[in-house]
Parts: C-alpha cells; structure tokens; sequence
C-alpha cells in the first residue's frame, strides 16, 4: 500500500463520516454517527486492492459481511472474507473508535477477542476449514483526542493487574492490544492507524511498527503465496 493511498483512505474515513453524520436527523446525536456504515470504505479497498494485485479473483473476494461459521455460536459475520477454492485465504475486521473511548474501550477488546476467538476454536473443534487453518486480520481506526492520549489511566482491580498497562493512556493500550494479539497470534496480522483532524488538515500516525499498512500488505502477500503453494502440491 502506498503512503498516498493511505492517506486518501484516511481522508475518505473523514469525509464520509461527516457526510453520513449529516445526513442523519440527528446529526450524530446519540452516537448517529457510529451506528452509519462506509467511513471504513476507503481503507476496506485499499486492503481489497493488495488481494486483486496478488493475483486473486475479485469474485474470491467477499465483502458486505459474509458469515463464517463460529464454535460458542453458529456464525459470525465478518467484514471482509476471501476464498480461494476450498481455502479460507484470510477474513478481516475494520473496526474505529471516534470519541467516547472510556466507554467503549472494553467493548471494543471484548469484541475483537471474542471474534477471533470463536473463529479459531470453531476450526480446533470441528475444522470447518479443513488442512489450512484461518488466516485472520485486524484493522483499527482511532481518533485521536485529549481522551485518548491522557496518562495514568486507573489499573485498579480486586487482585494485582498487568504491570505493563500503568501509566498508560487509552491510545497506548490499543496499541497494546494489537501488538498482544499478533504476538499471540490471535490475529495473524493487523493494521494499527492514529487520527484527527487539525487547523493544518487531516494527519495519521501508525504507531506499531508490526501493524503499519506496509507490514499488513507484506502480511497479505506472504498468506496468498501459501496458499497457492498449498494448491499447487495439491494439483500435483
């Protein structure tokens, strides 16, 4: 993915917010502008596009939430799915957090674990993928804001907690959470981007250096690679 793409997804996240949260009656109100859909679209079809370029069949690749099946519930829709044959190639989330962080925080982790989670246990439990094991992706907008970069959020809890966590601030412990679930291959890869707008314009930072477009499209390229090569010694 090239720097410009990138910002030109980023810019469209803006953009496309603002005019969905427009248009609704509220104007945003009452968190009008998170329940609209499309802010992610821009930064979905950069990561499309890295499929397309890899040399996979547009029609291999699903988009509009497909389902794919779970093991605690029968299914879950996804943002993105591709599929090669009988090989689930990868399946992302694209999720973003704009405002209201303290309270949505625990949501989000909670979400995201339980996703991968399920989907990883489905395959231990019933290997609805056959050979090759689910390749999952995470990708992660967060807008930056006086909330999110405050230090020294409470670790307070009944017994002793991470030490790792103290002094931290929300946008660091997202961070933490992406870096934590490659390492422990949660997620086999993700994409980590820091936003807001300013007087000056749009600007974005990705602050994990295992979680930048450029690690993420390697990531990408690495797993099709596979997964021809499992198709090639198939075929032979």
């Amino acid at each position: 993915m090239h720097k410009d793409e990138v910002r030109r997804a980023i810019e469209s996240f803006w953009s496309t917010r603002e005019a969905q949260r427009a248009m609704l009656e509220d104007e945003g109100k009452s968190g009008g502008a998170a329940r609209a859909n499309g802010h992610m679209g821009g930064i979905e079809r950069i990561v499309v596009q890295e499929f397309l370029n890899a040399d996979i069949p547009a029609e291999c690749i699903k988009t509009g939430q497909p389902y794919l099946p779970g093991y605690f519930r029968v299914r879950k829709q996804w943002d993105l799915a591709v599929v090669l044959g009988d090989i689930l190639v990868a399946a992302i989330e694209f999720k973003s957090q704009v405002g209201s962080v303290g309270k949505n925080i625990n949501n989000r982790f909670e979400e995201a674990l339980g996703t991968a989670a399920d989907t990883h246990a489905a395959q231990t439990k019933n290997q609805p993928y056959g050979e090759v094991p689910p390749w999952l992706g995470y990708v992660f907008v967060l807008q930056e804001t006086a909330e999110t970069e405050q230090k020294n959020r409470s670790t307070k809890a009944l017994f002793p907690t991470d030490p790792e966590f103290k002094g931290m601030s929300y946008n660091e412990r997202y961070q933490e959470m992406v870096k934590r679930f490659i390492g422990e291959n949660i997620y086999q890869a993700g994409w980590f981007v820091t936003t807001k707008v300013t007087d000056e314009g749009i600007v974005y930072n990705e602050p994990l250096a295992t979680a930048t477009a450029e690690a993420f499209a390697v990531q990408i390229r690495g797993r099709v690679e596979f997964v021809k090569a499992v198709m090639k010694a198939r075929a032979d």
